[in-house]
C-alpha cells in the first residue's frame, strides 16, 4: 500500500513541478492584494478534484479495459497533447 502511494506521490509531484498549474498558481499569489492562503487552497482544492476525477475514471475503465490497454491510450494522449503543444501559438 505504502509503496504505490509514494510512487503516485513522486510521479504527481513531479509531473506538477514547473507545469503551468504552479506557474499559474504562482501569477495569482503574487498579485498585490492576494491571500497566499486563498491562493493555496482554491489550487488545492482544484488539484484534489482533478485527482478525485482521475481515480474514478481509471478505476471505471479498470472495469472495461486491460491494463495494457489504458497505459497505450494514456501515453498515446500524451504524445498527442505533447504535439499539440509545439504546434499551438
Amino acid at each position: 500500500m505504502w509503496k504505490v502511494f509514494f510512487m503516485v506521490f513522486i510521479s504527481v509531484f513531479l509531473a506538477e513541478v514547473g507545469d503551468k498549474t504552479q506557474l499559474a498558481t504562482m501569477v495569482f499569489a503574487a498579485r498585490e492584494n492576494s491571500n497566499p492562503w486563498i491562493v493555496f487552497l482554491g489550487s488545492a482544492l482544484a488539484l484534489i478534484t482533478a485527482s478525485a476525477i482521475a481515480v474514478l475514471v481509471g478505476s471505471y475503465l479498470d472495469h472495461l479495459l486491460s491494463p495494457r490497454l489504458i497505459k497505450i491510450g494514456a501515453g498515446t494522449l500524451f504524445i498527442i497533447i505533447g504535439i499539440w503543444t509545439i504546434f499551438s501559438k
